[in-house]
């Protein structure tokens, strides 16, 4: 969905591409090159899970000609920003996810939408072509520019996850049964062939109840779950609870939302993950 392309199509210079999150940053800087400025709306260390404007955000947003959103449920305070700063009916607005399969939370009784498609490499790959898309309608002088870029960086991205099939075609994966933390990596799990019998926190940040907790270590023990997975670079006493009552063993995936954003982000935050993934799987083979 685009609106407003007149404005940005009119803009002088190279193109002023905003992004409201670390993987979209990623995404754009590769596919635009040095013919566009990336604009992140948020400072890097920002949380998005629950983000409040901040008066930066809306000065950021008046100086955009179009805009990369998640749009299913990860950047709401987004469309925020956009209205404070009077750019509801005149910043382009590039829907990342236009063209991904969308995934259910795992284990959520309300079938929610799982906003996280950028921790995957399969549906990171879609989100690309999308973003290339939506920018050549909007500066269709460099659209082939964007097109061979999005083609150059979605194949490097298709031999990361290659590299990776391989590895974990070699494993057993017959005992493996995952439990996360956080809701935020169905789209990765499944390119691979894994599933996740259950997700701890109802909402990210929120700890469950104490009779939430006590019925989800029962149906960790009844699905004989050998790992769980949290989130990196937070510390959860309730990992380590799960934990000394189930005797899973816990590793930490990286949700790609904090820290420097960098064109190569989420090539590496997505390595580190698969990397910890093998070594999951690998731990819970039974030596016989």
């Amino acid at each position: 969905m685009l609106a407003g392309a007149a404005h940005a199509a009119d803009s002088a210079g190279g193109l002023k591409v905003g992004i409201t999150l670390h993987p979209y940053y990623s995404f754009v800087a590769n596919v635009v090159g040095d013919r566009a400025e990336v604009i992140p709306l948020i400072n890097s260390e920002s949380n998005p899970h629950g983000y409040s404007p901040q008066p930066d955000d809306m000065r950021r947003a008046t100086d955009m000609d179009v805009m990369v959103v998640n749009g299913i449920g990860h950047d709401e305070w987004a469309f925020e920003i956009i209205e404070a700063a009077g750019r509801k009916d005149n910043l382009p607005l590039i829907y990342a996810n236009n063209a991904v399969a969308l995934l259910p939370v795992s284990g959520d009784q309300e079938l929610v939408v799982n906003a996280h498609t950028f921790v995957s490499i399969t549906s990171a790959v879609q989100q690309v072509y999308e973003i290339a898309r939506g920018l050549g309608a909007i500066d269709p002088d460099n659209a082939l520019f964007y097109r061979e870029n999005a083609q150059a960086y979605g194949a490097r991205l298709r031999r990361l996850r290659a590299n990776y099939m391989t590895q974990f075609s070699e494993l057993d994966t017959s005992s493996f049964n995952s439990a996360t933390m956080h809701g935020a990596y169905d789209y990765m799990m499944q390119e691979f062939g894994l599933s996740v019998a259950a997700v701890i926190e109802p909402r990210h940040g929120v700890n469950p109840t104490a009779r939430q907790l006590a019925r989800t270590i029962d149906d960790i023990k009844a699905a004989n779950v050998n790992v769980l997975f949290a989130e990196a670079y937070f510390s959860s006493r309730l990992a380590d609870t799960i934990q000394e009552a189930t005797d899973v063993q816990v590793y930490s995936f990286s949700h790609i939302d904090a820290g420097p954003y960098t064109p190569t982000r989420f090539e590496e935050e997505m390595q580190a993950n698969l990397d910890t993934l093998a070594e999951a799987i690998a731990s819970t083979v039974v030596v016989e």
